[in-house]
C-alpha cells in the first residue's frame, strides 16, 4: 500500500526551512484531577487500562511500529495489526500511532492512522490537522503511556534519523512529548564550517562588529541583549531565527544561548566552571520538539538538557545531576539597546544566512504549530511574559506589557527576593542588591507549561 517510507520522510525534512513539567513524567498515583478548563475544552477522557499489554497486542504493535520502520513499507500484516490494535480498546497505544502519524507519507496512511487514534480515545476523527488533534488531546488528558513505551518510539524516531540513536535514552524526560520538528539533528563539530545539513546550524564563537558597523541592522529590529561583567553583546532575531543556538564566550565566561522561536524565548546558560570532570556542554539543536520547545543536546555527550530549565535529563550529565545556571537575556530592539549599551558587540550580519525570517508574528499567531495540549487559561497562549526563579524556589511570571507601563511610571514590582527593572528598552529581574537573576522574556504558554506551579503576578 505505502512504500519507501524512510526516502519519503527524510525528503520531507528536506522541504522545512527548518513539554507537572513536560520533562518529567508523573506516576499514575501521583497525576491530579484533570482542570476544567481541560475538561471544557477537550471532553472527559476515556478510560485506561493497568498493566500489561496483552500478547496479542504486544504482537500486533511489534508489526505496525517495529517492522513497518524497519522494512520501510506499510502493507497487509501492518493494516490488519492496526485493526488488532484498535479492537484492543487500550488508549495507551494512541500515543504510538500519533508518533508514526508524524512521519506518515501520505494522506491516506496519515488518515487511516488518525481515524484509529480517534476510535482509541473516543472522539470524533479530525477532518484537519490530524496529527496536531490526535497529540492535543492525548497530552491534555494524560493518557499514560504504554508499556516499554520508549523502545517502541526509539524504533520508529532512530529508524528515519540514525543520529538520535543517542538521544533517545532513557532519563527524566517525559517521552510520550516528545515530536518531530520538521528537521534533523544539527550534529557538526564545534566550530566546523558550515556544511549543507536539513538542520538548524548553530554558530560557535561567532565573529562580531561595534554597533557603529552594524548598519544592516535597523533600529526596530528586535535583539536579544546578555551583559556579562560589563561586556554586552546583541544577538538580532533575524540570525538566532535561524541558528537557535550559539555557544558564544562574553565577558570571560563560556555562554550556551538556545533560541526557541516557538516560544519566543531566548536564554543564557553558563557552560563553564562547572563540576571536576565535567567537559564544557556544546549545546545543540536536536530537531526534536517537546510540547512545541526545541531539545537541546550536548555534542561532546548527547546529553538532553530542559531547554528551559538548564537541567540535562538524560545521559552522563543528567547521571551528574547538571543544572546550568541562567544569565538575564533583554528582549529589545536595536537602537534602544545600542544607545544604553553604545559599546555593545553584535553578531555580523552573515550569520543570518542570507535570510531575513522574522516570521514570528505571523507563523503562528493562531496559536502554537505544534501539539500542547492544555494551556494554563489566566493568560493568552502568545503573552509575553518576563519569567524568573526566586531564592526559594518559586517560578513567577510577569505580564510584560504591564509590567512595563507600571516600571515606566515609577512604581515598585517585587516577589519575594526579585525586582524588576527596566534595561534598555525591556526587562531584567534583579536580586535585592541588583545582581542578575537570569530572567528572560517567552510565551505564557511555554513557561506555564514547563513551570506549571508558577505563580502569576497581577499588579
Amino acid at each position: 500500500m505505502i512504500s519507501n517510507l524512510k526516502s519519503h520522510i527524510i525528503i520531507a525534512a528536506s522541504l522545512f526551512a527548518l513539554t507537572l513539567s513536560p520533562f518529567g513524567a508523573a506516576s499514575a498515583q501521583d497525576k491530579a484531577p484533570l482542570p476544567d478548563y481541560v475538561i471544557e475544552e477537550f471532553g472527559s477522557p476515556p478510560a485506561v487500562p493497568d498493566g500489561p499489554l496483552s500478547e496479542a497486542l504486544q504482537s500486533a504493535v511489534t508489526v505496525a511500529f517495529v517492522d513497518s520502520m524497519e522494512r520501510t513499507t506499510w502493507q497487509e500484516p501492518q493494516i490488519d495489526a492496526l485493526e488488532e490494535i484498535v479492537a484492543a480498546n487500550d488508549p495507551r497505544v494512541a500515543w504510538l500511532i500519533a508518533d508514526l502519524m508524524r512521519f506518515a507519507p501520505s494522506r491516506q496512511l496519515n488518515s487511516d492512522l488518525s481515524d484509529a487514534a480517534a476510535q482509541l480515545l473516543g472522539i470524533e476523527p479530525p477532518r484537519d490537522n490530524h496529527w496536531g488533534v490526535i497529540t492535543d488531546h492525548l497530552i491534555a488528558w494524560d493518557i499514560p503511556a504504554p508499556p516499554d513505551y520508549l523502545r517502541f518510539k526509539r524504533a520508529i524516531f532512530t529508524t528515519l534519523v540514525p543520529g538520535w540513536d543517542k538521544i533517545f535514552v532513557p532519563g527524566d524526560i517525559d517521552w510520550r512529548h516528545v515530536s518531530w520538528g520538521g528537521v534533523l539533528i544539527d550534529d557538526h563539530a564545534f566550530e566546523e564550517a558550515l556544511r549543507s545539513c536539513n538542520c538548524i546550524p548553530a554558530a560557535d564563537n561567532p565573529e562580531t562588529s561595534s554597533a557603529e558597523d552594524a548598519a544592516w541592522l535597523d533600529d526596530d529590529d528586535i535583539v536579544f541583549g546578555v551583559v556579562i561583567n560589563g561586556e554586552a553583546r546583541a544577538y538580532p532575531r533575524q540570525i538566532m531565527e535561524v541558528r537557535e543556538m550559539v555557544n558564544d564566550t562574553l565577558g570571560g565566561r563560556d555562554l550556551g544561548i538556545p533560541y526557541c522561536t516557538l516560544c519566543g524565548s531566548a536564554q543564557a546558560y553558563f557552560t563553564d566552571r562547572l563540576p571536576a570532570g565535567v567537559e564544557r556542554p556544546i549545546l545543540r539543536t536536536s530537531g526534536l520538539l517537546i510540547r512545541s520547545n526545541k531539545v537541546m543536546y550536548d555534542l561532546n555527550t548527547h546529553s538532553v538538557f530542559d531547554t528551559f530549565l538548564g537541567t540535562a535529563v538524560t545521559g552522563p550529565l543528567a547521571a551528574k545531576n547538571l543544572k546550568l545556571p541562567q544569565a538575564s537575556v533583554v528582549t529589545t530592539d536595536w537602537g534602544t539597546w545600542k544607545e544604553r549599551h553604545p559599546e555593545t558587540t553584535v553578531l555580523l550580519e552573515r550569520y543570518a544566512l542570507g535570510r531575513d525570517p522574522d516570521f514570528r508574528n505571523g507563523r503562528d499567531a493562531n496559536g502554537p504549530i505544534f501539539p500542547v495540549g492544555n494551556v494554563d487559561p489566566r493568560l493568552p497562549v502568545h503573552e509575553d511574559i518576563i519569567g524568573v526563579v526566586t531564592a526559594s524556589g518559586k517560578p513567577v511570571a510577569f505580564q510584560r506589557s504591564r509590567a512595563i507601563v507600571a516600571l515606566k511610571q515609577g512604581a515598585e514590582i517585587t516577589f519575594e527576593n526579585v525586582r524588576l527593572q527596566l534595561e534598555a528598552g525591556g526587562i531584567k529581574a534583579v536580586d535585592a542588591d541588583g545582581s542578575d537573576l537570569g530572567s528572560h522574556q517567552a510565551f505564557w504558554f511555554a513557561w506555564s507549561q514547563f513551570h506549571p506551579q508558577t505563580e502569576l503576578w497581577e499588579g
